[in-house]
């Protein structure tokens, strides 16, 4: 018994370092200042907004289909690994013991999304709905109670089929979840009673299914292979991750690109560099998550001069990254047994990245339409871009 507390013990101490180590990387630089600006121009559209909102605007049921969302995404984090298939069979009757644990870290940390986003809500609640303070604040019981219902069912099904078909589990949980919080909302007590009932009848066959099956290692092996893989994709946009390497993706969907370059020997580099921008995941999410952030400034936030900073700064992170990433490939290609000259791959790159800045530069002024003078930062993009790259080595 002891010997799995210690096990979790150890290995949630392993996984909060490699969170701590490479969150750190994530939420500093400009990525910090532009959610900070994000946030704070989404909260003053949002007060501006509930001054002028019509009392018919379905306040509770956008409320119940946003927590029901949320609380039906309930991954279980059980950090099992692919060795304990062998080595905790031994121990398979104690296994409750390790997942106990495992589940209430699983709640604890995703109720904060839960809890967070109730609370941007609460406002509408209070000014569009109507309700009084006491029935919003039971809403967010229910709602956490809920999503620990949702945490324990995910489980127990995942366990039961092996994650056959979760994807149909967790979008009946949502509904119920959802539709659950709408009622407690609108204290309409028969819905209540209903899905209350549900709510207790719907995992007893999951339940009493995964009695009868072992653990399905190899399942959850799987999922939490995948998690991990995930938190360190997203880490890798900012900075490098020793566990993963680039992967590469048809993304058959953008082949019409490709005519943009003309059919002729002298821009095979470009074409050759041009589709591993594309199909290079490291390379073209790059460049769209820093295209993302820069349109999102200029939609959302309402002071010129910080929307020039910031889609400056996102321009010349893309042309300085997308530059040094396209020219300083060491891999072994085939044009390198052709008599090219030795600038050829370093120009065609900074005409590709020359092209990725110019589309940059037009989503961000679409993005920015609404606003005054948005044509300025379409221009800001180009120019801090192209003096960029010529000026960087």
């Amino acid at each position: 018994m002891n010997n799995l507390l210690d096990v979790w013990r150890v290995r949630f101490g392993h996984y909060m370092g490699e969170i701590q180590k490479y969150m750190r990387y994530v939420f500093t630089g400009h990525l910090a200042i532009v959610i900070m600006f994000v946030l704070g121009a989404g909260g003053y559209k949002y007060s501006e907004w509930l001054k002028t909102a019509s009392s018919d605007f379905p306040a509770i049921w956008l409320t119940g289909a946003i927590i029901g969302l949320v609380v039906g995404l309930s991954r279980p984090v059980t950090l099992i690994r692919k060795p304990d298939e062998v080595y905790l069979l031994p121990l398979e009757t104690k296994l409750p013991l390790y997942f106990k644990k495992a589940l209430k870290y699983t709640f604890s940390s995703q109720m904060i999304l839960v809890l967070a986003l109730y609370l941007v809500t609460w406002p509408m609640l209070r000014q569009v709905a109507g309700l009084k303070p006491s029935l919003i604040f039971v809403g967010l019981m229910a709602a956490l109670l809920i999503k620990y219902w949702n945490v324990h069912s995910e489980f127990m099904y995942r366990w039961a089929y092996k994650g056959h078909y979760a994807w149909v589990d967790r979008l009946v949980r949502m509904i119920i979840s959802g539709v659950l919080i709408s009622s407690i909302l609108s204290v309409q007590i028969i819905p209540i009673v209903v899905l209350v009932v549900i709510l207790v009848v719907y995992p007893i066959n999951w339940r009493n299914k995964m009695k009868e099956l072992p653990f399905p290692y190899e399942h959850f092996v799987k999922l939490e292979e995948n998690r991990m893989m995930g938190i360190y994709r997203f880490a890798n946009y900012f900075t490098d991750v020793p566990h993963i390497h680039g992967s590469i993706k048809r993304r058959a969907w953008l082949d019409f690109l490709y005519g943009v370059i003309p059919y002729a020997k002298k821009k095979t580099q470009e074409y050759l560099v041009f589709r591993t921008f594309i199909r290079t995941d490291d390379h073209f999410y790059l460049w769209v998550r820093l295209t993302a952030i820069a349109a999102l400034v200029a939609a959302f936030v309402h002071m010129p001069i910080v929307i020039g900073v910031i889609v400056g700064a996102m321009a010349f992170a893309t042309a300085i990254q997308l530059k040094q990433a396209l020219t300083s490939s060491n891999d072994f290609r085939m044009d390198m047994l052709f008599p090219l000259p030795d600038n050829s791959r370093q120009l065609a790159s900074v005409k590709i990245v020359r092209y990725t800045i110019i589309v940059q530069g037009l989503i961000v002024g679409l993005a920015g339409i609404m606003t005054p003078y948005f044509y300025i930062q379409a221009l800001i993009v180009w120019v801090v871009g192209e003096m960029t790259l010529r000026l960087s080595k």
